[in-house]
């Protein structure tokens, strides 16, 4: 059984295109998502001043207007990824 993703507890957006975020369980880090906005959903988010109007949404997603968000667990993995073992 797998086990949950630990809730997204703060969001912030890095210049040009990045996610400063932070999990429950502590992890943290930045994800770049520079090389994936591409195709018609995630145009908006190519703008860097809507980019910039990220925020967390009732359900712990980053979330912009308009109702575009990004799946929680695949950032915490994206963070994961990003710590030195």
């Amino acid at each position: 059984m797998d086990t949950p993703t630990p809730r997204l507890i703060s969001v912030e957006p890095v210049a040009p295109f990045g996610l400063r975020l932070r999990f429950a369980d502590g992890v943290e880090g930045t994800v770049d998502l520079s090389g994936d906005l591409w195709g018609p959903m995630f145009e908006p988010l190519t703008d860097p001043a809507y980019f910039a109007q990220v925020r967390l949404d009732e359900d712990g997603a980053p979330a912009w207007p308009r109702g575009l968000d990004l799946a929680p667990d695949a950032l915490y993995e994206g963070c994961l990824a990003a710590v030195p073992r």
